[in-house]
Order: C-alpha cells, then structure tokens, then sequence
C-alpha cells in the first residue's frame, strides 16, 4: 500500500521512527532506529511496508529496497513473522544475511534472537536461490554517479545565474560532503552559502 515515505525525520525511539510527511507523523517500525541518526531532523525517504493485523496496522520502514526485499523474503518463513525478520536486519547486513542463507550457515543464522536450529534450517529451505545478492560497491559507485550529477546540474543552474567557477569550487567542496538529495536542495544551500 505504501511503496515508501518521502519526508523529514522528527523522532527517534528505541523501536521506531517519526517521519513527518506533508503534517502527518508517520509511526514507523525500523531494524535499528540509531542507524537514521544522521538523518534527524532533515528528509529522508523511508521505503516502507504496511502489515495488516486483526489487532494492529504497522508500518516498517527500511532504509534501502534491498533491506525490504529481504524482510518480506524472511516474513514468508514458517516460525519468523514481522518482529523476528525485523531482530534478523538488525543484527546483521542484508549480504551477511543472504550468504549464510546461500551457503547453508545455520550457525550464522542461530545467533539472531528467536531463531533455532529448526527455524534456521526452514530458512535456508525456503530462501536458498531465490535470494538477489547485490554487490555493495556497485551499488555506492551507483549512488555516488546520482549525487555527482545532482550537484553537477546544481551548479549549472548557479552558473547561469551569473557566480564565477571560483564561487561554485567552494561551494562544491561543501555540497559533495552533504546529504542533500535534489538539485533544489543542492541550489537552495548553495545560496545560503553565496549570500553570507
């Protein structure tokens, strides 16, 4: 229902998130709340997940899509529900997870909270080759292409504006260590640093 939440993070708690998106504080279950520290108090976007209970509707929240994937992926095994793939992510990376998983590693898997070796053994059962391992350094040079061309076209705009190349160097340098996603975001402190 709710493919992810674009917004600003008000809250951290030791169980979940706040995310306020357009007024509305958005309860959010997460696998290690600390982990988003660097986001509070800025946007973030949350890719989430509404379960549905006759007791309760919760919505998890996952910081990359690969991190949902595998939540829903461990939500299907007999003996983990919701509570127990969220104690599983938290414990450990989704690669670290994945391998035990592929390479049958029952011992890995015992070591998180509330599995055994029966419901370990029910996880590789039900998960070996279906699970996508992803290759970490493609997916950062990935993201680092994103953010290179963002603040690229950010600069362009500045440019446009009249600021000199010695301006938009200085600014560049700051821009790079930020962790703005668009290239509003980028323009818009761009100026806050041009005009002070």
């Amino acid at each position: 229902m709710y493919a992810y939440l674009d917004g600003k993070l008000e809250d951290i708690l030791p169980t979940h998130l706040v995310v306020s998106v357009n007024g509305i504080g958005y309860e959010c279950l997460v696998p290690n709340p600390y982990r988003f520290q660097k986001y509070l108090k800025k946007e973030l976007k949350l890719f989430t997940q509404l379960i549905v209970r006759e007791d309760a509707h919760t919505l998890y929240g996952f910081e990359n899509i690969e991190e949902k994937q595998l939540f829903l992926s461990l939500n299907k095994v007999t003996g983990i529900g919701p509570k127990s793939a969220l104690a599983i992510l938290a414990s450990s990376s989704p690669r670290d997870i994945k391998n035990a998983i592929e390479n049958e590693n029952d011992s890995y898997l015992i070591k998180f909270p509330g599995i055994g070796k029966k419901t370990a053994r029910q996880m590789i059962l039900d998960l070996k080759g279906k699970l996508i391992i992803t290759d970490e350094s493609e997916v950062f040079k990935e993201i680092t292409e994103q953010k290179t061309e963002v603040i690229e076209e950010a600069l362009l705009a500045l440019e446009a504006l009249g600021y000199t190349k010695r301006e938009l160097q200085k600014v560049e340098k700051v821009l790079k260590q930020e962790q703005l996603q668009t290239v509003d975001e980028n323009v818009k402190r761009a100026f806050q640093m041009l005009v002070s």
